[in-house]
């Protein structure tokens, strides 16, 4: 068969996919995707793929990212069991220092007072360590974040015990209280990133973790120290929990995958607005936790203190306290669900509201069993109040700033634990009675709760207006 034609034109079907081509004064045979029975529009492809576009631009990075992560999702509940593990792993430095303070006062013939600056330098860490992990992983990740905070944790309770003076175990609390941080306000804004519907739900499990190490170490604290002493107690738990966080933070990172280093690059956008500048809500959140921890220092530091002054013991006291983290794990749940429900704002007011009922009732009963039952109503109450800060947070800012934001808001919440109970013990010294601290505490949730009535205003505004 002749082979002149026209340039480009298919002269001769030579088998199955492939044909005969005229390009320029060439024959070649070509490849043709086309179907047999529709010659007409047999082409070359080779001449004329470069000059048509493609339908659909398939990335290359699809087989390596094809696992994508989806929030709400049986990976993220994983994730949020692993955190939650974290958590109370890492709140050891909040802990033991407690449960350590008489044997160590007793070592370095120390006062009382100066022995309790262990503590007060564990707060400070805590609070400024807030914002420097929060930015930390808002920057390189949550991953990152901890795991400093786990070298910093093993090497200061190693340092603290082998501690030569009062005033070297005093200061190392700063770094252990600094890397105990990590593992609350960062993990709570880390989680928020990895649900949507659960969202609330979500923070408050993560922020359990602190109550739940609460319930366990001060026992476990106590019976190493009874048995090996302090100073071994203190090396041990530093061993301990680095290889215990290390290996729950690789856990973590193998479930959060290499493209997950920095999760809010992916999360969902801010529900709310309130059409105020991110620093100007931070500033006011900041101020509402101050007032509400004011007033939830007063029973969480005195409570004890307060059973003895009534001459119901210390030991009574302290199971009050015991009573309260107890019944505030159920709070915090609680307050997710509800956040899901009706947001965080309306979710802290209504804690706000309950915690000033409380400390309402504080005034007027003190009988041992009235005590018993408003101990368990506070836990119950304000359990879940610092949770809603975050959810806040994440529900009105960006999720680029969320951890940095939360780390501001509870270094606030942490200034105000600790004047909130200073206040309380020189308003005690002025009046020698509790019952002027307690009013002192009632006024400081009102300010909250004021707080919290303008933002709720403003949203509905928004709201009205949109």
């Amino acid at each position: 068969m002749s082979a002149f034609g026209p340039p480009g034109r298919v002269m001769q079907r030579v088998g199955p996919g492939v044909a005969l081509v005229r390009r320029g004064w060439e024959d070649r045979v070509l490849p043709c995707d086309c179907m047999p029975n529709i010659a007409a529009l047999w082409l070359d492809v080779r001449r004329f793929a470069p000059e048509v576009p493609p339908a659909v631009v398939i990335s290359s990075e699809l087989s390596r990212d094809s696992d994508l992560f989806i929030p709400d999702s049986r990976r993220a509940w994983i994730r949020l069991a692993v955190a939650v593990l974290i958590g109370s792993l890492g709140s050891v430095g909040m802990w033991s220092v407690v449960v350590a303070l008489p044997v160590v006062q007793t070592e370095f013939a120390a006062s009382r007072g100066t022995a309790s600056l262990a503590f007060t330098m564990i707060m400070l860490g805590f609070g400024s360590g807030a914002v420097l992990t929060g930015k930390i992983t808002d920057r390189y990740g949550i991953v990152t974040a901890i795991g400093l905070g786990i070298g910093i944790l093993g090497l200061g309770y190693v340092v603290a015990g082998i501690s030569t003076s009062i005033w070297q175990f005093i200061l190392v609390h700063f770094a252990i209280g600094l890397s105990s941080s990590a593992t609350f306000g960062p993990l709570m804004a880390e989680a928020s990133h990895w649900f949507d519907r659960y969202r609330g739900l979500a923070v408050a499990v993560a922020a359990s973790g602190n109550y739940i190490g609460g319930a366990i170490w001060p026992p476990v604290v106590n019976y190493a120290i009874e048995t090996a002493g302090w100073r071994s107690t203190h090396i041990g738990l530093g061993i301990f929990t680095a290889v215990a966080m290390a290996l729950a933070l690789i856990g973590l990172r193998m479930l959060m995958g290499a493209g997950g280093r920095r999760d809010h690059q992916n999360a969902a956008p801010p529900r709310v607005d309130l059409r105020i500048s991110t620093n100007a809500l931070t500033a006011i959140l900041s101020l509402a936790a101050i007032a509400c921890c004011v007033a939830m220092s007063m029973p969480q530091v005195h409570i004890v203190a307060y059973c003895g002054d009534l001459g119901y013991g210390v030991a009574r006291g302290a199971e009050m306290l015991s009573l309260m983290l107890g019944f505030g794990i159920i709070s915090r749940i609680g307050s997710g669900f509800l956040a899901d429900k009706i947001g965080g704002i309306r979710t802290l007011l209504i804690g706000s509201v309950a915690q000033g009922t409380a400390l309402l009732f504080y005034l007027f009963f003190d009988s041992l069993t009235s005590l018993y039952i408003i101990s368990a109503m506070f836990g119950l109450f304000q359990g879940g109040i610092v949770p809603s800060y975050a959810i806040i947070v994440r529900e009105a800012m960006p999720a680029s700033e969320a951890a940095t934001r939360v780390g501001i808001v509870i270094f606030a919440s942490v200034f105000g634990m600790s004047f909130g109970g200073w206040i309380s013990g020189a308003i005690f010294d002025a009046t020698g009675s509790y019952m002027a601290a307690f009013a002192n505490g009632l006024a400081w949730n009102a300010l909250n709760i004021v707080i919290m009535l303008l933002l709720l205003m403003r949203a509905r505004q928004r709201l009205a207006m949109a």
